[in-house]
């Protein structure tokens, strides 16, 4: 699999990529910073990658469809984000990665949980990854 970073990240790739010497690029890297959403989206897409953002925008299944996409992971971060937390919500999206496909899918990662939306053509309900 192969990841695509949101500016929200910064310009480095966070430890949970490196330690399993993923295949992530960054926005920063590729020179999107400041891209439209529907920009990164597409690079995404062309380079067949999942994209991983704190973007809550990417969330609406009606303006970014998640068929369309290589998987959209929103991690969702309540209140202001600690690095700590932060570790750990991409540590267990990573782990989850693993475990499934994200491929046409949109995850929520959470504290706890990683919620999944899945488009009318796979499923027509949502359903909640441990």
């Amino acid at each position: 699999m192969k990841y695509k970073l949101d500016e929200n990240f910064g310009p480095s790739v966070p430890a949970p990529f490196q330690s399993r010497a993923l295949d992530c690029q960054t926005v920063h890297q590729e020179g999107l910073t400041g891209a439209d959403d529907r920009a990164v989206l597409a690079a995404a897409v062309a380079e067949g990658r999942i994209l991983v953002t704190m973007d809550h925008d990417f969330a609406n299944v009606v303006d970014y469809p998640p068929p369309t996409a290589c998987g959209i992971a929103v991690i969702n971060v309540p209140g202001q984000a600690s690095r700590g937390l932060l570790a750990s919500l991409l540590e267990a999206f990573v782990s989850a990665c693993e475990q499934g496909t994200i491929r046409g899918k949109l995850w929520i990662v959470e504290p706890g949980r990683i919620r999944e939306h899945q488009s009318e053509a796979i499923d027509d309900e949502e359903s909640e990854q441990p």
